[in-house]
């Protein structure tokens, strides 16, 4: 239900003659829902602001959240919702700092310090539900975002490529691999070969729990990607089990150099380098 532009005036009149009286009890109203998770002075600022929009939103002859003449309301109420999904709360929780503002105005009717018809308080409710309504669209929005950029920071961070000597990178890889974690493998490899020029890289699989076959395709891609960039990929971590998988399965890695540990991989790449590699002995006692 749209107000009318006398409703949205009448609105206006309210909200601004009982400005202190209407932020504070909104204030503490909000404040007992969330149970001291944000200081009462931070909700105060929260109210007063939306308070304030209202009254010019009324004024400019608001009619639908949705018009020109509610744009500062829009951005405000799209700014709280985001700031709560930051702070982690929920949506009904956001959604009551705005339903909070019914319960204010029926304590003012029944005050009887002010009078609304019925018509006044349908409309007045049906501003607030739609208020409460793009809060809660902005929110759900801006926590699907936020929950994207998560997914691919730990997406970035669960696939790490180290310089390990000079002309030697490795990935070492851990948990699943599968088809959106593999292309950004594949991605962070080969540009890290670009950046530092390097000959050779090691893929180690020794934290992936198994190899099925989509997973060996994930492999053998970014091996092929790599050797298209003049790279050569040593695959290490080959466990027992996952060689009888692979056998069993029918993989073939053809002519790929595969080792069983990361130590031995990196031995291998030193080799094919010339730089000549010791093992330490442990020193007699005399």
């Amino acid at each position: 239900m749209a107000l009318t532009t006398e409703e949205s005036g009448r609105l206006a009149d309210l909200l601004g003659e009982h400005d202190e009286r209407i932020a504070q009890r909104w204030t503490d109203i909000v404040a007992a829902s969330l149970r001291g998770r944000l200081s009462h002075a931070e909700l105060r600022l929260q109210v007063q602001e939306l308070h304030r929009s209202m009254i010019a939103a009324g004024r400019a002859g608001l009619t639908d959240i949705q018009t020109e003449s509610a744009g500062e309301l829009r951005a405000v109420l799209a700014e709280l919702s985001r700031g709560r999904v930051r702070q982690g709360f929920s949506a009904t929780e956001t959604a009551v700092s705005i339903y909070a503002l019914k319960d204010v105005l029926v304590e003012l009717a029944e005050s009887g310090e002010v009078e609304l018809s019925l018509r006044d308080v349908i409309a007045f409710n049906s501003l607030v539900d739609q208020m409460g309504l793009y809060t809660f669209e902005t929110y759900v929005q801006a926590r699907e975002s936020l929950i994207a950029d998560q997914a691919e920071q730990l997406l970035e961070l669960s696939t790490p490529v180290v310089k390990i000597w000079d002309g030697v990178v490795a990935v070492p890889l851990v948990g699943t691999l599968d088809s959106a974690r593999a292309q950004v493998v594949m991605e962070r490899l080969l540009q890290t070969l670009v950046d530092t020029g390097s000959p050779y890289a090691i893929i180690d699989i020794t934290g992936v729990p198994a190899v099925d076959t989509q997973v060996a395709q994930h492999i053998l891609k970014t091996v092929v990607a790599a050797r298209l960039m003049g790279a050569d990929c040593i695959i290490s971590g080959i466990r027992p089990q996952i060689a009888q998988t692979i056998v069993a399965l029918g993989i073939e890695f053809g002519d790929i150099a595969t080792k069983a540990s990361l130590a031995d991989a990196l031995r291998h790449v030193l080799r094919l380098t010339g730089v000549e590699t010791a093992r330490r002995h442990p020193r007699r006692e005399a």
